[in-house]
């Protein structure tokens, strides 16, 4: 009777202790106050280097601009956008196609990680270090809902639901006028632009507001929505 107490009792030690490791589940952190932009020459297959910025904003999104130096034909620059978030180790950026890339903060800086999120063994140089540059103005495309009315229009950006007003722009405007079914009814609209941050109609605010790209191609659809 004594063995099956003590049997009994150490059965039940080791369930509780691995209950307790499979408690521990690595999971995304709350957005955290981090350097809000980075820049590196990252190594690049068919180019002289991949000369990389990332912008954190705090509000989760993130832009980030690459341009090939010594690609065949020139330098050529890509920007891109989405949102941001921390796991236990990894800063996760998601794509508005819905891409991941994987960065591994090392104090102020951050190391590049594979497509899968593990490191990259490598000699060359993968690290983005901190700096102090404003949002590119290289043009990337976006979609989301347009809204035009009482001389102010906004865009909700599907990928991140984020809403951000827009520099007055006549075609963005008069495209608007043509689409929309009822008076300020958002409408779907593909574009390309970028952000800038600039005061806001609230004195001593600043906002970010997206700048469409000038004599750029726009394309209103009031038979699509973010969900399809």
């Amino acid at each position: 009777m004594k063995q099956i107490t003590i049997a009994l009792f150490l059965a039940a030690g080791a369930l509780s202790l691995l209950g307790c490791n499979n408690q521990y589940q690595p999971k995304e952190q709350a957005l955290q106050p981090m350097q809000q932009s980075y820049q590196g020459l990252l190594p690049c297959a068919d180019c002289t280097g991949l000369d990389t910025s990332l912008f954190l904003d705090e509000d989760g999104t993130f832009v980030l601009q690459e341009t090939y130096r010594g690609a065949k034909g020139g330098d050529q620059t890509f920007a891109s956008y989405g949102t941001w978030a921390r796991t236990a180790d990894k800063l996760v950026l998601t794509e508005s196609n819905g891409e991941k890339r994987y960065f591994h903060p090392e104090g102020k800086q951050l190391r590049m990680l594979d497509r899968s999120g593990a490191p990259i063994v490598s000699q060359l140089n993968y690290v983005l270090s901190p700096v102090t540059k404003a949002l590119p103005k290289t043009p990337m495309p976006l979609t989301g809902l347009y809204t035009y009315m009482a001389d102010a229009a906004v865009f909700q950006d599907c990928a991140t639901g984020k809403t951000f007003p827009v520099e007055n722009n006549i075609a963005l405007e008069q495209g608007y006028l043509k689409a929309q079914r009822a008076p300020g009814e958002p409408v779907f609209l593909m574009l390309n632009g970028h952000f800038s941050v600039q005061p806001s109609m609230e004195e001593g605010q600043m906002e970010k507001a997206l700048i469409p790209e000038p004599g750029g191609k726009i394309a209103f659809d009031n038979s699509k929505s973010c969900a399809n």
